[in-house]
């Protein structure tokens, strides 16, 4: 595994506060392409002084940006968007070397980063707010949505780049700044972004960027009493720690933390289908991704069919180093730490009575953190392996004599952020939607949201939510206005 220095990239980065790069920090955190093991870079890690400089930073400027008309705010939005598309190739492969994503995937989340900047900037003109029947004669009553004020924006490393989007778009086009600290494993393709943001005519204090370790600057920022909302995308463990820190300020927070998404299939579903949709939505950024499938819950009569299709289509999951192949349909997980996890709960399952009908081994590739796609059948409601978040390409199954009985095990988790169901039955279809308690349900498709849709989670899957016109309203508070005339 190399980690010479001749591996890391020259360019120095800084923090992005108050609209200029600070000096470089002595303080930093190395950066490694987890495909290979090989250094990137190192990025700065923030004291809580510079915390606390961002913060104030973005509180001195939120006023005169909550002037600007919505529509000026979002002609900012569009010449990022601009910027982004500008080194779109760029930044795809630096998601490839730095988060260990497939090259048409890391694509992907380049174009719909810039196309969801656009979105939320067509909301500057739809911003709208309410009037009020009054029981009172002459009396005429408003309610107003206005701007939290600042907004403190920790991100994952599984989409970093979308992310920096999805909480910042919103929040700038209602009015909001913003201090955004990117996740420690994948800070690179965040500074990017801040040098594409320079560039542009963004009001000094408007958008600002601090690296580090959650936590200490996670923490520092989550704690810090001039900010108003802190929205994090995480694990359930981090969220239960902001919102224990955000709570000495009673600051709002938006959470999407953990899922374990399950996907029913029934007897009378497209089994092709299925499995198609099913292996696309656990071999997706190697399983590394909330709503993605994680358990299966499969009709008795059609079990052993459906997963001989699966398993055809697991075994030809071609993996390894994205930078080396772009063919590729899976890379590797994001660390050690990760690999180690997923290994872990396999042999655990194994030794709980699961069958491993493929895979169920760390890939011998080497380098890097891969692990080989997997099938586990013979799974019950009660194993770890279909409780807890898995978080890597592995997928467990458990065979089932009903829907009832589908939807039963389905809701038995502690999470609950998406769910999907196969059939041809719309009656199964609709009684899947009534009953099942996620915050999304896909039929008969794979999982992946729309931007104008609302990305939201129940129970530990989160508070709040993102996308759409409520997801813009998450960066909103309400302002009552009474008129006596």
């Amino acid at each position: 595994m190399s980690l010479g220095p001749e591996t890391i990239d020259p360019k120095i980065y800084c923090h992005f506060i108050d609209g200029r790069f600070e000096d470089p920090t002595e303080s930093t955190v190395d950066v490694y392409n987890p495909a290979d093991g090989s250094l990137i870079a190192s990025t700065p890690e923030a004291t809580a002084e510079d915390v606390d400089r961002a913060v104030r930073a973005a509180r001195r400027a939120q006023p005169a940006w909550e002037a600007l008309p919505p529509i000026e705010r979002a002609k900012h939005l569009r010449a990022i968007s601009a910027k982004v598309r500008e080194r779109r190739v760029e930044l795809a492969d630096l998601l490839v070397r730095e988060q260990g994503k497939i090259r048409s995937l890391a694509q992907v989340e380049v174009d719909f980063t810039a196309d969801y900047i656009d979105y939320m900037a067509e909301w500057a003109r739809r911003l709208e707010g309410e009037v009020l029947s009054s029981d009172r004669p002459k009396e005429t009553i408003f309610l107003l949505r206005k701007p939290l004020g600042v907004v403190g924006g920790i991100l994952p490393w599984n989409f970093p780049f979308f992310l920096i989007a999805r909480k910042l778009a919103p929040a700038l086009v209602t009015g909001n700044t913003i201090v955004i600290k990117p996740s420690e494993e994948t800070p690179i393709n965040a500074f990017v972004f801040a040098e594409l943001v320079a560039q542009t005519d963004l009001p000094p204090g408007v958008f600002n960027l601090i690296g580090g370790r959650g936590a200490t600057v996670g923490q520092a920022l989550t704690a810090h009493p001039e900010v108003d909302l802190i929205t994090f995308t995480g694990s359930v463990g981090t969220g239960i720690q902001i919102m224990k820190a955000a709570a000495e300020n009673l600051t709002r927070v938006n959470l999407e933390l953990g899922g374990k998404a399950p996907a029913i299939v029934l007897a009378d579903a497209d089994l092709d289908l299925a499995a198609r949709a099913i292996h696309a939505s656990r071999v997706i950024n190697t399983g590394q991704v909330c709503n993605c499938a994680e358990r299966v819950y499969v009709e008795r009569s059609v079990h052993d069919a459906f997963v001989s299709r699966l398993k055809a289509l697991f075994e030809a999951t071609r993996y390894g180093n994205p930078s080396e192949d772009e063919t590729l349909a899976m890379g590797p997980l994001v660390n050690k730490a990760g690999l180690d996890k997923v290994a872990a709960m396999v042999e655990r399952a194994k030794a709980d009575g699961v069958t491993v009908v493929t895979g169920g081994a760390v890939a011998d590739l080497g380098a890097g953190f891969h692990y080989v796609p997997t099938i586990l059948t013979g799974a019950t409601a009660d194993m770890e392996i279909m409780r807890k978040e898995i978080f890597g390409p592995v997928l467990p199954i458990q065979a089932v004599d009903s829907l009832d009985e589908a939807i039963r095990l389905a809701n038995d988790s502690e999470y609950g952020l998406t769910s999907s169901i196969y059939t041809s039955s719309i009656n199964a279809a609709m009684q899947a939607s009534r009953e099942l308690r996620f915050g999304e349900t896909y039929v008969n498709r794979e999982n992946f949201e729309a931007m104008q849709g609302f990305h939201a989670g129940r129970r530990k899957s989160g508070i709040g939510g993102a996308d759409g016109k409520h997801g813009l309203y998450e960066f909103t508070e309400t302002h009552v206005v009474y008129i006596q005339s």
